[in-house]
């Protein structure tokens, strides 16, 4: 069986240090052949995202090209519909039948995963790799609690021999910053140096993101 691949979603708007940290934690210690970005078209579970979509996938593009293991997936921008997990989950299975898939979400999200589309099916298709957030602890619903005692595992090794199934909870860097945040420093006039790469903060200077409606 090939090495498990992982998969981040998100509006990445900004993409920022608190996505890409924890990223690469999880890319080193749990031995995956590479992490894939995957920018949302319309998320399902947030407000619509600030910047255009062309916006966003040439940031991500931007970061990734300065992580080595990081690469980008374009499919749900090219869907033209709300960015469902579960269709991504799918299409990747059909490419890949035996390829270890690895989903990677916050703990707030695990949290409220039984609000998804389809979240019954989700294990059927990938592992779920959890990072704790700041702030949030896991005490889990009734419903994502009977999923955790079922699923739940802290043997790496089955994320390598699986292709899908299990629910890691991974004990990753907790970085408390957020692109709502870095998008009201930019509004007020601020330096978001360091929270950003460089070449994704000279990208957001270069387009005026974040201070006037960018169409």
């Amino acid at each position: 069986m090939t090495k498990p691949i992982g998969l981040l979603g998100g509006t990445f708007d900004p993409i920022h240090i608190g996505h890409l940290r924890p990223a690469i934690a999880i890319l080193e210690q749990l031995g995956l052949d590479h992490i894939r970005l995957l920018p949302n078209y319309i998320p399902p579970h947030r407000a619509t995202p600030d910047s255009a979509p062309r916006h966003r996938l040439a940031m991500v593009t931007l970061a990734a090209a300065c992580t080595p293991g990081l690469v980008v997936d374009d499919r749900e921008l090219r869907r033209n519909r709300p960015s469902y997990t579960i269709d991504t989950l799918i299409e990747l299975r059909r490419e890949r039948p035996a390829t270890p898939l690895c989903f990677l979400m916050g703990m707030d999200s695990l949290l409220s995963l039984n609000r998804w589309h389809r979240w019954q099916e989700l294990l059927d298709y990938a592992h779920l790799v959890v990072s704790h957030r700041p702030g949030w602890q896991p005490v889990f619903n009734p419903e994502v609690e009977q999923l955790y005692r079922q699923q739940g595992t802290r043997d790496i090794q089955r994320l390598h021999s699986q292709p899908a199934g299990t629910i890691y909870l991974f004990d990753n860097p907790q970085l408390d910053i957020s692109s709502s945040q870095i998008r009201r420093c930019i509004k007020e006039g601020n330096n978001p140096q360091y929270l950003l790469p460089d070449p994704v903060t000279a990208y957001i200077r270069d387009k005026g993101l974040y201070q006037e409606p960018v169409l």
